[in-house]
């Protein structure tokens, strides 16, 4: 959730005015559904894991999220702690604990879809045009929204073509009769490192993308192996941000907040013995890979995948984690968000 003002009253009258990998597939147009299912047809997700050519996690056996080398699929078990990580987490609040913010119910998560290659392209009109990717996209009127279609969060709408291994993001996005509606929108070489450029959103806070944070159900549903770093909110940012990020959208200068992308990281120390399932995997990506700090929202509040066949007691577990059971992996650079 950002600061934006003039945004939900455009909706409004818009709305009134008419490293994972990717499957294959075709056929029609089905009814959207909150989860990785193709609304235009074809094959949505696939065995979790990685093909080891490229980035962490899988969705099918055709594109890897990023490069084996991209930050987000980085190893940093290992790396410095650094030496404002007890005041970031201490902003956050050291007694709140860790929120799955998804599961069973289909108005929890966040949705995306894979499309085919031959999927039609629509025109998409930007209340942020300057750091939007322009349209056209190539998502269906019908692609799942965010919290469902009369939602009025920040209606995220994610799709991956996954032919050529392209991801599509939209922030506050609403479907028109032949186009869609949206604050900001990102488009992602899956295959490339390069970043937005300095400044610029996406369809998140941070400029960085979603997808590739999300604890998604084909990794973990099964408490298989997440190979990637996951995604979370803040309720204080630093209007600075840390590469990957390459945007802030906080109110404060105070140093002992953290920017957005801060790589937050469980304690190598934290017993996740008594742990089961999707949120020993959670716990032990988190271990591994950290999470990003990537908007604006409730503290602690963890990104996953909108899917009914969410295990809500074994996601559970999670809500019993610490905030004191993180910290800060050592940050080389803070950017000042650009004026």
């Amino acid at each position: 959730m950002r600061g934006r003002l003039l945004h939900e009253a455009a909706m409004l009258l818009a709305a009134l005015v008419g490293t994972v990998v990717i499957g294959c597939g075709g056929g029609g147009a089905t009814p959207s559904t909150p989860s990785n299912e193709d609304p235009a047809g074809g094959g949505g997700g696939g065995a979790g894991g990685s093909n080891g050519a490229g980035g962490g996690g899988a969705i099918g056996s055709h594109c890897t999220v990023f490069p084996t080398d991209n930050p987000w699929n980085q190893d940093i078990s290992n790396a410095a702690v650094d030496p404002n990580s007890d005041r970031y987490v201490a902003s956050l609040g050291r007694d709140k604990k860790l929120h799955p913010d998804f599961g069973s119910n289909p108005s929890y998560g966040i949705p995306y879809i894979v499309v085919p290659g031959t999927q039609p392209k629509l025109p998409v009109r930007f209340e942020e045009p300057r750091e939007s990717d322009p349209g056209p996209y190539p998502i269906p009127l019908n692609a799942p929204v965010e919290g469902g279609e009369s939602a009025s969060g920040d209606r995220h709408v994610l799709a991956i073509d996954r032919e050529r291994c392209v991801l599509y993001e939209l922030y506050a996005a609403q479907a028109q009769s032949d186009m869609w509606h949206a604050y900001s929108g990102a488009v992602f070489d899956l295959r490339s490192n390069k970043l937005r450029p300095a400044g610029w959103t996406s369809a998140d806070a941070a400029g960085l993308p979603i997808l590739a944070g999300l604890v998604r159900y084909e990794e973990a549903g099964g408490g298989g192996e997440i190979r990637h770093a996951l995604r979370f909110t803040a309720n204080r940012t630093q209007n600075a941000f840390v590469r990957p990020a390459t945007h802030a959208s906080g109110s404060t200068s105070d140093p002992s907040v953290p920017p957005m992308g801060a790589r937050f990281r469980l304690k190598a120390s934290f017993d996740t013995s008594k742990f089961r399932g999707s949120a020993k995997s959670v716990l032990t990506a988190l271990k591994r890979y950290g999470m990003f700090l990537a908007d604006n929202g409730s503290s602690w509040y963890l990104s996953g995948e909108a899917n009914s066949k969410w295990n809500d007691d074994d996601l559970g577990q999670l809500k019993t984690i610490p905030g004191s059971a993180f910290e800060v992996v050592e940050i080389d650079e803070i950017v000042k968000n650009p004026s």
